[in-house]
This record gives structure tokens, sequence and C-alpha cells, in this order.
């Protein structure tokens, strides 16, 4: 009877040292997750004040560098300038002055990378939306904070 009951012992000290190391991980990703989740709504809540104002640096500060932003019906827009030649043309060319995003979902861990889906609404000068869709964003954490990396999106409209 006593083996019965130190075996069980050892079984239950185990099973909880194993639920205890297994939820240790848990909470670090999930803080480093929560952490990247803020930046990005941040980041979505400044991203068409840019647009509203006219200030492209607004915009810039939201991609790393080496971006890449990848908008429907063109080709990739990479590099250090991309964010300024985006602006330019979104601008300038489709009139966009504000717009909206709802994110969905953030996938990953935290660490380095995470990816955001999400919605889109466009609108022009008279505050009328004229474009929406959905999107793909892969962030990249920098030592200035998370930024977009990785930048795709397609519109729900038929052209």
């Amino acid at each position: 009877m006593k083996k019965h009951t130190l075996s069980f012992a050892i079984q239950i000290v185990a099973i909880l040292f194993l639920l205890y190391s297994c939820n240790i991980q848990q909470p670090k990703d999930k803080l480093n997750l929560d952490e990247a989740k803020m930046a990005i709504a941040k980041s979505n809540d400044i991203h068409f004040k840019a647009f509203a104002k006219g200030d492209s640096s607004i915009f810039i500060e939201r991609y790393t560098k080496d971006c890449c932003i990848m908008p429907p019906g063109t080709d990739a827009m990479c590099g250090e300038n991309a964010p300024l030649d985006f602006f330019r043309t979104a601008y300038y060319q489709a009139g966009l002055r504000n717009g909206k995003f709802i994110t969905t979902d953030v996938y990953g861990d935290g660490k380095e990378f995470v990816t955001e889906e999400g919605l889109w609404q466009s609108f022009d000068a008279s505050n009328t939306m004229f474009d929406n869709g959905k999107f793909l964003v892969l962030w990249k954490k920098t030592p200035d904070g998370w930024k977009m990396f990785r930048d795709s999106f397609s519109s729900n409209l038929k052209k």
C-alpha cells in the first residue's frame, strides 16, 4: 500500500511540475504579443492622420527602412523611399485623405515579427469612402518599436 501511495504522490508532483513549467513561458509570450498588439493599434490610429494633415513624415514613420508596400494592381514598392512614394501616389493621385483599419487578428509570439490581419477603408476629402478591402501586414520589432515590414492589401471593389 505504501508503495502505491508513494508512486501516486510522485506522479502527482510530476504532473504539477509539468503543468507549472508549461505555463511559465505562456505569460511572457502573451505579454510580448499584447505589447505588439498595443503598438499596432497605436500606429494604426496615427497612420491615416498623415493623409488628413498632408504630412508624409507621419506615414513614413510607420515603416521599417527595408519595407515593402504591396498595393493592388501594381508592382511592390520596396526600400527606404517606398513609404514616401506610396504616400505621394495615394495622396495626390488617389485623393486619400483619411481611412480606417479594422484589425481582425494578430498572429505570432511578439518577439521579432507578428502578422496583422484586417480590413481597411479609404476616404476622400469629402469624407466619402472610395475604396475598401483586406490586408496582411508583417510587423517587425525594431529598436524604434514595432514597424511595418511588409504591407500587402487588396481592394474589394471590382474594377
